[in-house]
């Protein structure tokens, strides 16, 4: 949510949302979908476009999960497995790479620059040259958690919840310098009137598209790896269907959009979780 600049409860809202919806109409059962990188990076460059309209950002998300729905009912799943393995290889390279550049500034204390990626590096020397150090303690140690944690505790209780833990704990008793969220607001999120504009409608069909189609990718190649884990076969145009209600939901209540989510799934089978 933060580092798509729809602010940190649009995440939030996003993982219960999408979680939910996508798994209980999608086609994977073990699947567990949410917020995932490469929805984040394409959902940060929408809300930059419409910076002064974000009830336009959202109904881009709603359209973005009718265009899913619509490929569900059109059978287009089944032609993802087509896609070549170095086209995934190096698209997911690109949004690592992007994702990791977009955290520095947060991991060095200060908040998410304006202008997307380029902005974030235009920016990268005057943040490295006032690093509030507190933060950046607090994020190495949960980044030190997530990455060096043994498989045999990880396989009973995650590294990132770990970390999470860990660190929030961390700066609370020792790291009162450190710039933290705010307050979390309780209750239900308010629901968002689609917003349309004719002069911005072409606009808004491409960004749905992309939304839909990145979304559709994402979790079907997640599909694919649960597949192979449990030695089971999902569901291609419900799983699309699933997801496109999830995204749609989203959008209602002002989340952001989400797809599968590898390591969640892959975390959720190892657990145990089979629906």
């Amino acid at each position: 949510g933060v580092a798509s600049g729809a602010g940190p409860m649009a995440g939030l809202y996003g993982a219960i949302i999408v979680g939910f919806f996508a798994s209980l109409f999608g086609g994977t059962p073990s699947q567990i979908s949410g917020p995932t990188g490469p929805m984040t990076v394409v959902m940060a460059l929408i809300v930059t476009q419409y910076a002064g309209h974000p009830g336009v950002a959202f109904t881009v998300v709603m359209m973005g999960g009718l265009f899913q729905i619509l490929f569900g009912i059109l059978r287009l799943g089944q032609y993802i497995s087509l896609v070549p393995f170095t086209v995934i290889s190096g698209f997911m390279s690109g949004i690592g790479v992007i994702i990791i550049i977009l955290q520095l500034p947060q991991l060095m204390g200060h908040p998410a620059p304006s202008g997307g990626i380029i902005g974030a590096i235009g920016d990268l020397p005057s943040i490295a040259a006032a690093v509030n150090w507190q933060a950046f303690l607090g994020g190495a140690v949960a980044l030190a958690i997530v990455i060096f944690t043994p498989p045999r505790i990880s396989r009973k209780m995650p590294s990132p919840l770990i970390a999470l833990v860990a660190g929030t704990t961390l700066v609370w008793l020792m790291l009162p310098g450190a710039p933290i969220l705010g307050d979390i607001p309780t209750g239900l999120p308010a629901l968002q009137a689609p917003a349309f504009s004719w002069t911005l409608l072409p606009e808004m069909i491409v960004s749905a598209l992309i939304l839909a189609l990145l979304g559709t990718i994402d979790s079907l190649l997640t599909s694919l790896i649960a597949d192979n884990i449990t030695r089971t076969h999902h569901e291609p145009e419900r799983e699309l269907v699933g997801q496109g209600i999830g995204n749609l939901v989203a959008g209602l209540f002002g989340a952001i959009p989400g797809a599968g989510a590898t390591m969640r799934t892959v975390v959720n089978i190892r657990a145990g979780g089979l629906t």
